[in-house]
Order: C-alpha cells, then structure tokens, then sequence
C-alpha cells in the first residue's frame, strides 16, 4: 500500500479547508472579504477599549464640568 493510497481516506485540516473554502474562487473570495471585515471589526474594538482604559479620567466625558454653563443669577 502505497502512502497516496492510505491518506486519501483521511483527509488532514488543511485539505478539508481546501475542499471546504478555496475550492470555489466566490466562496474563497468571500471568506477573505468577511474575514478582513470581522478581523478590522476585532481590532477596532480591542483598540478602543485599550484606549478607553489608559485614558480614564482624561477624556472630555469624564470631565464634569466643560460643556455646562454657569446660571446667571
């Protein structure tokens, strides 16, 4: 038995994604797009909570004062 024969019935990760993923190009091209777009998605919001936490206290929000005007009495 031959090495190509024994592993045809098995099929490893990457060849499922193959079979799965980049057989088709719309499909593959699909999974780039969506995964660029979550991925952007991802970082975007791990970057903003990483600026929001060493910014506390900092920012225009948590500054009580600005934006209220004194009454005129």
């Amino acid at each position: 038995m031959d090495y190509a024969s024994k592993r045809r019935g098995q099929g490893g990760l990457f060849e499922g994604l193959y079979r799965v993923i980049m057989r088709r190009n719309s499909v593959y091209v699909t999974f780039v797009i969506a995964g660029a777009f979550l991925g952007e998605r991802a970082v975007d919001y791990g970057v903003h909570r990483l600026w929001e936490y060493n910014n506390v206290g900092k920012r225009y929000e948590d500054i009580p004062v600005l934006g209220q005007r004194q009454s005129e009495e």
